[in-house]
């Protein structure tokens, strides 16, 4: 992702406005190293680029798909080398979908229990319950 220097760029309030981002979650993402650091104007302020802003929106939607810091880093890290492959990549997003298909597989068990106990559970004003039962067995 290339930065682009021309022109007036923005300050971080205007980076975290134009992509919805968080104005603490930017600074996390600079101190990380995720974000390249900007340069500042003569009077110290940030200056940020629409480089900036591609890279930023890159973190935050794959961040939205679930992948972890460190996917993420190693997902810019091709980037930033100029060295990715299409094979390199769906390698990396192939892994991932086997997590996320087992984190599916796991959240429908916990539904089908929680389901099951919830079921047995008469919701009357009594002191037995199915569910707290179900948790202290």
């Amino acid at each position: 992702m290339r930065h682009d220097t021309s022109g007036t760029g923005l300050h971080r309030a205007a980076l975290a406005r134009r992509t919805g981002c968080n104005l603490e979650t930017i600074r996390y993402y600079e101190k990380i190293g995720m974000m390249p650091e900007p340069p500042r104007t003569e009077a110290g302020y940030r200056v940020y680029d629409n480089g900036h802003v591609e890279r930023l929106r890159f973190i935050l939607r794959a961040r939205e798909l679930g992948f972890s810091l460190d996917d993420i880093r190693g997902l810019l890290a091709l980037v930033d080398g100029g060295t990715q492959t299409c094979a390199e990549v769906k390698e990396r997003t192939e892994r991932h979908l086997a997590d996320v298909r087992a984190k599916i597989a796991d959240l429908k068990r916990i539904e089908q229990v929680l389901a099951d106990t919830s079921a047995r559970c008469s919701g009357d004003r009594i002191p037995e319950c199915p569910v707290l039962d179900a948790l202290t067995e």
